[in-house]
């Protein structure tokens, strides 16, 4: 494990240049095929996979700097626009994400629960964000500071709210949600996690067929954008307890309480 993380460090700082799997290798005194099976176990990644998130981040972030697109995209190491937007899942163009969504529409709503204040956000696709707090329709508008935030959704409110305040207990809507594939894989399996009980991340780890990635696990509950939607609340640490929770452990707990209750 010691050697993974020393590999991640290095791939962190050298994501922009070409990684070939032999060159990895060397660094980690593994052979290719074992440094490809341990390093998945241990980050539900692949090295490739890793590098292409590092380089995702990279180049998010050089965005929100400011400069050129063409700058950001060369900084972190792709070779075009169309090869950064085919492997950064921004859900629009850079040059649109570095404008703050300008052009984009999202409308949302906002109600009271027995969980404190909800805000559902919507593209023509689907729910793309459920929210607690008061501070939520602040945080949407600081990730999208120039998209179109129009308020009064209608379509899969209803439906949303009714799953929330436990009226119904599945729920139906469409979702515009982006994630990595090992995201994905988590969230298909919460989805399954019946009402009212829970998983440990080990677990849910064994579940999906990779029992050393817990820690990756529990990244991907913390990256959920869809509270409740998908169920990353059910998720707990290996002693019981709830472990971190997006918004607030307090929150959890009472989710989790009023499931088994009902």
């Amino acid at each position: 494990m010691h050697r993974i993380t020393e590999l991640c460090q290095y791939i962190e700082r050298n994501s922009a240049e070409p990684l070939p799997l032999r060159d990895l290798s060397r660094q980690a005194g593994l052979s290719p095929f074992h440094l490809q099976r341990v390093f998945k176990a241990a980050t539900g990644l692949t090295p490739k996979q890793f590098q292409d998130s590092c380089r995702a981040r990279t180049f998010r972030a050089n965005l929100r700097q400011g400069g050129s697109v063409t700058e950001a995209i060369y900084a972190a190491g792709y070779g075009s626009n169309s090869r950064a937007y085919e492997r950064t899942p921004l859900g629009m163009t850079p040059t649109q994400y570095q404008k703050g969504g300008e052009g984009q529409q999202i409308r949302y709503a906002t109600f009271a629960s027995r969980f404190g204040p909800v805000l559902v956000a919507a593209t023509a696709r689907g729910v793309c964000a459920v929210r607690f707090g008061a501070d939520a329709l602040k945080e949407l508008r600081a990730e999208f500071p120039k998209a179109a935030l129009e308020e009064g959704l209608r379509e899969w409110i209803d439906s949303v709210r009714a799953f929330i305040e436990g009226i119904s207990a599945t729920i139906d809507v469409p979702l515009d949600i982006r994630a990595t594939d090992f995201q994905l894989r988590v969230w298909d399996y919460l989805r399954t996690i019946p009402r009212g009980e829970t998983r440990s991340y080990a677990g849910v780890a064994a579940g999906i067929g990779q029992p050393t990635a817990s820690r990756a696990v529990a990244n991907a509950c913390a990256a959920n954008p869809v509270a409740m939607l998908i169920p990353c609340h059910r998720v707990v640490r290996g002693d019981g307890e709830p472990g971190g929770y997006r918004w607030g452990n307090g929150r959890k707990r009472r989710i989790l309480e009023e499931e088994r209750l009902t």
